[in-house]
Parts: C-alpha cells; structure tokens; sequence
C-alpha cells in the first residue's frame, strides 16, 4: 500500500485568503510541467502525489502546492501554502494560506534551511525512475517514512555529503517512487530531472 498524501506533523495552519506573491507564475509554471509528464498528479484512488516550492526571497520560508493537490490539472493561487517555520524535534510545522501545506513539507523546509543556495525543490513520483536510480544516488533509507521528523534528519544526514549536492537529487528508499531534485532556481532543478529522466529540456 503506497503510504502518500497523510500528513504526519502537527500543524499551526493560519488559513487566509488565498495567497498573492511575486513567484505564483514561476512556482504554477514548473508544477503545470510537472503535471504534464505526470510526476506529479493523483494516484486512481483520489490520492495526490508529488510538490512542488520556491523560496521566500531572504528568508527561509517557501511556498508550497498544498495539501491534496495532486487531483488538480490547473492550480491557482488557493491551492498555495507558505511555510514560515519548522520544529523537527517537535514534529510541528507553521503555514499560512488559503489551504495546508504538503504533507511533504518538513523536507522540502530542510533543504532549504541547510542550503542557501537553493531557491527551488521538486518532489515527484516515478516508480521507473525511482527503480533506476535506487541506492545508485544518495538514498534515505528504507525504514524511514516522508513527511516524518525521522525523514528530515536522514535528508539532513545527505545534505551534508558533496555528492548529494553536486548531484541535487536524492531518492528515499521508505517512500516509493520519491524522488527530490532541488537547484537555485526551479529550471535547474527540473533539467536535472530531465537528464536523468532522459528527456530533453
């Protein structure tokens, strides 16, 4: 049984209006592409798989497609959620917006937080892909779920290895068919996808 789409942190959820910021066309723009090579989308059961976030300029808060998103061919703005602050030791999470954040948050809060440098994260599904590149690029191990305190310190753990950020991606061998690729901005992130997909940009 695929275990996607249950949130396993506590939330401090601020539901808003629906969020405007200067990043929507670029964020909506790479998820749409996304959407589009079905990497990210919704399982037959209703369950959606695969984020997507950029970064709040000069902080370490991101926004991020919500919760449930996946069964959506378009997204607006209601469908984006900004995460300001994380506790891994307290397994709890703050967002704000119109809807939750990803169940997947905690990680993509991770990246960011440990690399300065990355303005963009992807989270996808692909069980070819994920198949393929298993244990070959740096792999979380198979006993630790997404979305779980446990996840965020084993991507910590890879983050500060220089291989997994010369590679900018990482596969979780817990979370079937995960994959994350992040880069300093979503278009070098999505290309490193791409090559390793072997399709052309």
């Amino acid at each position: 049984m695929i275990d996607e789409g249950y949130i396993k942190f506590k939330s401090n959820w601020k539901k808003t209006l629906p969020l405007e910021f200067s990043g929507f066309k670029k964020l909506n723009h790479f998820r749409d592409e996304m959407y589009q090579l079905h990497l990210i989308g919704a399982y037959d059961n209703g369950i959606g798989f695969g984020n997507i976030s950029i970064r709040k300029k000069n902080s370490n808060q991101f926004y991020i497609s919500g919760s449930a998103t996946g069964n959506f061919s378009i997204l607006d703005n209601s469908h984006y959620s900004l995460v300001t602050n994380i506790s891994i030791k307290d397994n709890l999470l703050d967002c704000m917006g119109s809807i939750i954040a990803s169940s997947e948050s905690m990680s993509h809060a991770v990246i960011y937080k440990n690399c300065p440098w990355v303005n963009g994260v992807i989270h996808i599904h692909s069980l070819a892909l994920w198949q393929k590149l298993l244990y070959k690029i740096p792999t979380t191990s198979k006993n630790i779920r997404y979305g779980t305190p446990e996840m965020a310190l084993a991507i910590i753990e890879l983050l500060e290895n220089e291989d997994t950020l010369k590679q900018k991606i990482f596969a979780m061998a817990g979370h079937e068919e995960g994959i994350f690729v992040f880069g300093n901005d979503l278009k070098s992130a999505k290309e490193t996808l791409l090559k390793h997909l072997g399709v052309e940009s």
